[in-house]
């Protein structure tokens, strides 16, 4: 007997079990988009606080500057 038709008979008698991520796969996955929702929606709310200084604008002094221990 050949290691193929060996390694088919046992394959051949094996049972044949439908094998699947399921539920808890489903729910990992869901999980994960839902954290990555809200990640990327505190992201943009600190990525608008941040105050860019565009072209043409002189900087403002440190007195000027809106104080970052209020709250908004």
């Amino acid at each position: 007997m050949t290691v193929h038709a060996a390694h088919a008979a046992v394959l051949a008698a094996a049972p044949v079990t439908p094998v699947g991520p399921g539920l808890i796969g489903f729910l990992v996955v869901a999980a994960i988009g839902v954290a990555l929702y809200f990640l990327i929606r505190s992201m943009n709310k600190q990525m608008s606080r941040i105050e860019v200084p565009r072209e043409g604008e002189p900087e403002r002094p440190e007195s000027e500057a809106r104080p970052q221990d209020e709250p908004r």
